[in-house]
C-alpha cells in the first residue's frame, strides 16, 4: 500500500495532538496516570504490550498437599499456546516482583482461560506464595507462551511419555488436549510416571482414570517403596521402547540417566529439563531454576537446544 503526500503531511499533526491530550489527561490525574485509572477499571484491557500481558486469579485448586492449580482470566493480548508449553508469570510477593516459569496444565479451553499447577518447593518464594497464599482476584503478569516441547502433528503411531515429579505438568497438558476431542487420538501411548509416594502424585487420580478407560497404559512408580526409576526399569517395562517416540520431563538426575541411554541405544528422545538452582547475585529474585527443552538426537546428530531458560520451581 502506497501512502500519500497528504497522509505524509497529516500524521505528525495527529500524533502531536494525541500526545499533547495524553499530557494534559496525565496532569489532571497526576501523581497516577491515564493507564493507571484504565488498569483499575479494566485491567485486563488489550494494547498493554505484545509481549507482556495481565492477568487475574480466578481459582487455587489444591491437588496435593504441597501442589495447586492455578487458573487465570489472561487479558485480551494473550496470544494462546500449544499444549506442552509454558508462561512466565510475574507475581508481586511482599511488594517485589518475581518472574518465574511454569507449564500450561490445560489445552485450549473454550472459557480463554488458562492454567498453571505449582508445586510448594522448600524456601521458593514464589512457589509457596501461589501454593500458600494465592487468592482469586488477584492480579499477575505473563509474558506469551514459548517452548518447544509439544507433540507433533501428525501424531505417531506409538509414544512414551515419562515424567517424574512436578515433571507431569507439560504431559498433562499434552494429554487432556488430546483427550479432549470429539476423536480420540489412535496412538498407543505409554505414561510412565515417578512420584516419592502414591499421595503425593500430582493428577494421579486423572491418569488413573485415563488407564482405566484404555486411554492409554500408565506405569505408575513410588520411590518410597519402588525405589528410584533406573533405565533398566524402563526397558523392562516397555519392551516395545524403540519403537515409541518418546518425550520425557522432569529432574535432572532421571533425564541425565535417560538421555546416555537413548543415545547409547541411538534412539531420539525429546526432553524438557530441570537444571540446577543457581544464586541470585542480587539476593531480590532468590534462587532460579533452569528449564531447557530439546530433543535428543542421536549421536550423529548434534542436539539441539530448543527452550530458552526457565524457573518453574522457586
Amino acid at each position: 500500500m502506497s501512502i500519500t503526500a497528504a497522509t505524509r503531511t497529516a500524521a505528525p499533526h495527529r500524533v502531536g495532538t494525541r500526545g499533547l491530550l495524553r499530557r494534559f489527561a496525565d496532569a489532571a490525574v497526576s501523581p497516577l496516570s491515564v493507564d493507571d485509572l484504565l488498569d483499575h477499571f479494566h485491567p485486563l484491557r488489550g494494547g498493554t504490550g505484545a509481549d507482556q500481558v495481565k492477568g487475574r486469579i480466578v481459582a487455587v485448586q489444591a491437588e496435593t498437599a504441597d501442589a495447586a492449580t492455578i487458573v487465570i482470566k489472561p487479558g485480551r493480548d494473550w496470544s494462546g499456546h500449544i499444549p506442552g508449553q509454558y508462561v512466565r508469570i510475574g507475581v508481586d510477593v511482599d511488594g517485589i516482583r518475581l518472574w518465574r516459569c511454569y507449564s500450561l496444565t490445560h489445552g485450549p479451553r473454550p472459557d480463554g482461560r488458562i492454567s498453571i499447577t505449582v508445586k510448594a518447593i522448600p524456601g521458593g518464594t514464589v512457589s509457596q506464595y501461589l501454593v500458600r497464599r494465592a487468592e482469586a482476584g488477584e492480579m499477575v503478569h505473563l509474558a506469551q507462551a514459548e517452548g518447544e516441547f509439544v507433540l507433533p502433528d501428525p501424531l505417531p503411531a506409538k509414544m512414551l511419555l515419562v515424567t517424574a515429579g512436578s515433571g507431569i505438568t507439560p504431559v498433562i497438558g499434552m494429554l487432556r488436549n488430546l483427550f479432549s476431542k470429539a476423536a480420540l487420538p489412535a496412538t498407543d501411548i505409554v505414561l510412565v510416571h515417578s512420584a516419592m509416594a502414591r499421595d503425593e502424585v500430582i493428577f494421579g487420580a486423572e491418569m488413573r482414570r485415563h488407564a482405566a478407560t484404555g486411554r492409554l497404559r500408565l506405569i505408575e512408580r513410588h520411590t518410597d517403596t519402588d525405589g528410584l526409576l533406573t533405565t533398566a526399569d524402563l526397558a523392562a517395562a516397555v519392551p516395545d521402547l524403540a519403537d515409541r517416540v518418546a518425550y520425557a520431563c522432569g529432574p535432572v538426575g532421571l533425564l541425565d540417566a535417560l538421555e546416555e541411554y537413548y543415545a547409547e541405544q541411538r534412539l531420539p528422545l525429546h526432553t524438557e529439563r530441570f537444571r540446577p538452582a543457581l544464586v541470585d547475585t542480587d539476593g531480590a529474585a532468590g534462587g532460579t531454576v533452569t528449564f531447557a527443552g530439546a530433543p535428543r538426537s542421536p549421536p550423529t546428530a548434534p542436539p539441539r537446544s530448543s527452550t530458552p531458560p526457565r524457573t518453574p520451581a522457586s
